[in-house]
């Protein structure tokens, strides 16, 4: 069994502790181009890393749309939102991009607060913009979790 992550359990680990390894191998054919095939495989890895964030960010706007617009038609629409970006999240997630999810969740709460807040804006909500929390009030568990939806902080 070779060392490091196996591709089946956490393909983005398994993409760059392979890159690393075809660097560190000796390339006595310089037909080879193993500085760019290393790179590329590393950016499989970082397609998948950058669809996990990405879909967080999609779920955390949507959420903070759900909990805090009074507007009534358009919330099925958000929901489906979720459910679909919980699908591609769960397709895609390993250990190791579940650990960077949770490092960067913060970073992705300010850019989808950002989205949410224009959102609402366009759409005559700048009281509902201007009550978005400062902080992520959810936890990666509660993105992720099927049939999980915030409640609004203030009845509607």
């Amino acid at each position: 069994m070779p060392d490091g992550p196996r591709y089946e359990d956490d393909f983005y680990a398994w993409t760059q502790y392979q890159a690393g390894v075809l660097r560190s191998m000796p390339a006595p054919d310089n037909r080879f181009d193993r500085e760019h095939i290393a790179e590329e495989i590393e950016d499989l890895g970082k397609s998948e890393r950058d669809a996990v964030r990405g879909q967080i960010r999609r779920i955390i706007e949507h959420f903070l749309k759900l909990a805090y617009s009074r507007a009534e038609q358009p919330r099925f629409g958000w929901m489906e939102t979720i459910d679909d970006a919980r699908q591609t999240i769960a397709d895609k997630i390993s250990p190791t991009l579940r650990r960077d999810a949770e490092a960067v969740l913060d970073k992705l709460f300010a850019e989808a607060k950002r989205r949410a807040a224009r959102g609402l804006r366009r759409y005559g909500e700048a009281d509902a913009a201007d009550a978005l929390p400062q902080t992520c009030p959810y936890s990666l568990d509660e993105i992720c979790q099927e049939d999980w939806y915030p409640v609004s902080p203030e009845p509607r």
